[in-house]
């Protein structure tokens, strides 16, 4: 045994060394470039004086503390090392709650905990339904069904995926349908190339998935939890109580456009390599028959999850019902896969972690700015710039607000921290608070530029198509795209249906 151990070390050292090229070598650069200015600008916002107080619209003295300030130098040291991937986005996240613990900024035993939000175990089991989906050939039998229906053409593959994953936000939260239709894509993307290597339509297809998760959740109280936080801020400042159905006449329409929007979006940034696949829907055809009558394993799988959606659907309906956790309810699901042998000890070690601690790393520096008074002071002193602007600016500036704190922290908590604020500056422009609620609710939930902004992204950030630049860079251009709809739903199309913009309440 020495001797063949000795022998392998001497073949080791005979082989030659790999050479790095040019464009790792450059790579490596910049990889430390962005690793060390994210500790600069962590290091900067440490050593600077206290920041100077934030003034709310009654006057009222806003003090950031030393944890708020620290929790700033922090976003911002996880922004840079998130968006340039200089370390595993997981690893990321891990760094986020190490820092809080060695300066001080939050109790670990607090900071730790976020790691085990039930949010985030949420999206554990929205994953595992999404694995039991593949494993049970479910997945197989949905994508070359829809196949076998689009047809051929790349284009109509990209509208076909795009409205299937809205339409199911409108009965299912979008965490649970991005996971379950993460491995569909898989199984199509698989029909269209036949290696890993990322392509265009392969981008176009798993970034178009988790944008218009987002547009479609926005629709009806069951795609998020956002829209009940929003709407319980809503009913006690304001006083009244927007419905289920209320807020899907004005979200509906919105939601919508924004899917067919960004169906042309990646036509024209993504547009596939290929026209059209020959002999798809055939082989799609061919491959269904062969798959044959449902199995056992397919109709527990479908009882299963369906039961467990249709439950969380009917938490918006049964007051009894809404005692239970989210979480906990779609980790039952989890429970009885393994229960009835349908998942086993492979599948549990297969679970992608990386993306796991992505969302973690997500909720911990939420929750840091955000119990750290480091999101209320960043609130007000945005909030403050927009006193004296005309109310339609006003309005524009909230929903921007809310878009870029909701691709750093919960889109919940950036709901809880600006609506507050946002409807007392609102009282005081003359603006209703209506079009505050439902601009602010329409880009909470579709943040495009950061993947730890939404499940969604993290999910589709599995299919290793893309990077987390290119994924922050395509979000600028969308996100320009959102804002310019939002405009003109806030300008021509809200009012025309009712909606009232401006006038005092």
């Amino acid at each position: 045994m020495s001797k063949e151990i000795d022998g392998k070390a001497k073949k080791a050292k005979l082989a030659p060394k790999k050479s790095i090229t040019p464009a790792e070598q450059k790579a490596n650069i910049s990889r430390w470039f962005f690793l060390i200015l994210g500790l600069v600008l962590f290091a900067i916002v440490y050593f600077i004086p206290s920041l100077p107080d934030a003034i709310d619209p009654k006057g009222v003295h806003i003090v950031l503390p030393r944890e708020g300030q620290l929790a700033i130098g922090l976003f911002l040291l996880a922004a840079v090392w998130w968006v340039f991937e200089v370390v595993p986005l997981g690893i990321t996240s891990i760094m986020i709650g190490v820092t809080q613990a060695l300066f001080l900024i939050r109790d670990p035993s607090v900071v730790f905990k976020d790691f085990m939000d039930p949010s985030v175990w949420f999206i554990f089991g929205s994953i595992v339904i999404g694995m039991v989906f593949t494993k049970s050939g479910l997945t197989k039998r949905m994508a070359y069904k829809m196949l076998s229906i689009v047809g051929e053409k790349t284009s109509m593959i990209y509208l076909g995926c795009f409205v299937m994953t809205a339409c199911l936000t409108l009965i299912m939260a979008h965490t649970a349908v991005a996971a379950t239709v993460f491995p569909l894509l898989m199984a199509i993307y698989s029909m269209y190339s036949e290696d890993d290597r990322p392509t265009k339509f392969g981008k176009g297809l798993f970034i178009g998935m988790a944008y218009v998760a987002g547009a479609g959740s926005v629709i009806t109280l069951l795609g998020a939890a956002r829209g009940a936080v929003a709407i319980g801020f809503y009913k006690d400042i304001v006083g009244t109580e927007i419905t289920f159905f209320g807020l899907t006449k004005f979200m509906f329409p919105l939601g919508a456009l924004m899917t067919f929007l960004l169906w042309g979006f990646f036509m024209i940034f993504m547009k596939p390599e290929k026209k059209t696949i020959p002999g798809l829907r055939e082989r799609a055809r061919s491959l269904y028959s062969q798959l044959g009558p449902m199995s056992s394993r397919e109709i527990l799988t479908i009882i299963i999850v369906f039961s467990c959606v249709a439950f969380l659907g009917a938490r918006s309906f049964v007051p009894a019902f809404k005692t239970f956790d989210k979480s906990a309810v779609i980790l039952v699901s989890t429970l009885l896969f393994f229960i009835l042998n349908i998942l086993d000890i492979n599948d549990l070690e297969d679970i992608p972690w990386n993306i796991i601690l992505l969302f973690g790393g997500a909720m911990c520096i939420g929750f840091c700015l955000w119990q750290s008074g480091a999101a209320e002071w960043i609130a007000i002193n945005w909030l403050r710039m927009f006193l004296n602007a005309p109310p339609f600016v006003f309005i524009l500036s909230i929903a921007f607000f809310v878009l870029i704190m909701t691709n750093f922290i919960m889109n919940v908590a950036a709901i809880a921290i600006s609506m507050p604020v946002a409807l007392v500056v609102a009282r005081y422009l003359g603006v209703m608070p209506d079009v505050i609620l439902y601009a602010s609710l329409a880009t909470a939930g579709m943040p495009f530029i950061f993947l730890v902004g939404a499940a969604p992204n993290a999910i589709a950030y599995g299919s290793k198509q893309f990077t987390s630049g290119e994924f922050a860079s395509y979000g600028v251009i969308a996100s320009i795209m959102l804002m310019a709809v939002i405009a003109l739903f806030v300008s021509v199309i809200w009012p025309l249906m009712g909606m009232p913009i401006y006038g005092k309440w």
